[in-house]
């Protein structure tokens, strides 16, 4: 297994969010656009641009406020949970968790009642109920690519780019509604992400349309699930998901995938196969591997695909003893046909070899 280091510098002045917390802790998603670089940390409402400034560096931090760009239904402090993109035709797709969240006990609380009550507390939050295209066009002085609210389409005349997200209300969208009565999915829908509740951590798209959505959780005795969609903007300017040739549902493809009990952190297509990044469902340290998934791009149906047809590419080092809860890959982009790159979550110290950076890492993929 071949690795290299790549160091992103974050600007000290846009890193930090509400909380105090670095852009570098928690990296979810990360996305190569020619030499531009896009990562997304899941309690933030933004997404980070940086620019290839080296061989094995990227730097000069660009923050773009989604607020500015989309409707979030809740206000601008509250997470999306952003935790896959993907950009095809001139768009840029972002898809929050659309997970429940527990609440966590205080370690240091001395009332072990009152943390014990806090387990049971259970909500949901409106800005994590995304799904959203917004138009992402490389500009032709500075080579840099750039998100509009909307802007003319480069290649059509009289056609604009605009951006758009799933139609929902603050407490659901269409897909949660359909997924409601969804004999697989649909139990899993009340139960919190970190429990392998509903959780979606993976975004995938094509220049055909489809949009892949992968799911940390439910796994289902082993079998990872990924969702196939075909979003279609209507009249109003909002996002509806069209009816999917194939499927036994009708508007989604549901693809089984035997992980071996781990679910997705996220996919990348690469041609007509689909690079897959799995890790455990629930908040543990785990294995975490990347698998090739042949020919999931031309599938016209729903599939169930067993472990061996699915190849499993290597495993991916993570935190254990002394860097337990640490180094938790869950970013992957694709560099070019042979290479991907990996961001972490919960970085370990020896991932912060500045005050505003992170290391990430590169790894060849087998021929």
């Amino acid at each position: 297994m071949h690795r290299r280091p790549y160091t992103l510098h974050f600007d000290p002045k846009l890193s930090l969010n509400a909380e105090e917390k670095h852009v570098r802790d928690g990296l979810s998603a990360v996305l190569l656009t020619g030499d531009n670089l896009w990562v997304s940390c899941d309690e933030r409402t933004s997404v980070e641009r940086l620019r290839r400034t080296g061989p094995h560096s990227f730097g000069e931090h660009c923050s773009y406020e989604l607020a500015d760009l989309l409707d979030l239904p809740d206000d601008a402090d509250s997470e999306i949970d952003i935790e896959g993109m993907g950009h095809a035709n001139h768009y840029l797709w972002i898809v929050g968790s659309h997970s429940l969240r527990r609440k966590k006990p205080d370690k240091k609380g001395k009332d072990a009642e009152a943390q014990i009550a806090r387990l049971a507390e259970v909500k949901g939050e409106p800005n994590r109920y995304l799904l959203a295209r917004i138009p992402l066009l490389q500009n032709e002085k500075t080579g840099d690519f750039e998100l509009h609210k909307a802007a003319p389409h480069p290649e059509k005349k009289g056609h604009m780019l605009r951006a758009a997200q799933l139609h929902g209300n603050g407490k659901g969208n269409e897909l949660l509604d359909l997924l409601a009565d969804d004999p697989h999915i649909g139990p899993f829908l009340t139960i919190p992400g970190k429990d392998n509740g509903f959780d979606i951590e993976g975004l995938a798209v094509t220049n055909k349309g489809q949009v892949f959505v992968g799911l940390r959780g439910p796994v289902l005795r082993g079998w990872a699930l990924a969702l196939e969609l075909y979003p279609e903007e209507d009249k109003h300017g909002q996002l509806r998901l069209g009816k999917v040739k194939g499927a036994a549902q009708t508007y989604y493809r549901k693809h089984f995938l035997d992980l071996r009990g781990m679910g997705l952190r996220e996919m990348r297509e690469c041609g007509p196969d689909m690079l897959l990044l799995a890790g455990p469902t629930m908040d543990l340290d785990g294995t975490i591997a990347v698998y090739r998934w042949p020919g999931a791009t031309r599938l016209t149906a729903d599939s169930l695909i067993p472990a061996d047809k699915l190849q499993r590419l290597f495993d991916v080092p993570h935190g254990h003893g002394p860097t337990a809860g640490k180094d938790r890959a869950e970013g992957m982009a694709l560099l070019d046909e042979r290479h991907i790159l990996l961001t972490f979550d919960s970085p370990a110290d020896s991932r912060k070899t500045g005050d505003n950076q992170a290391v990430a890492d590169s790894f060849l993929l087998p021929e």
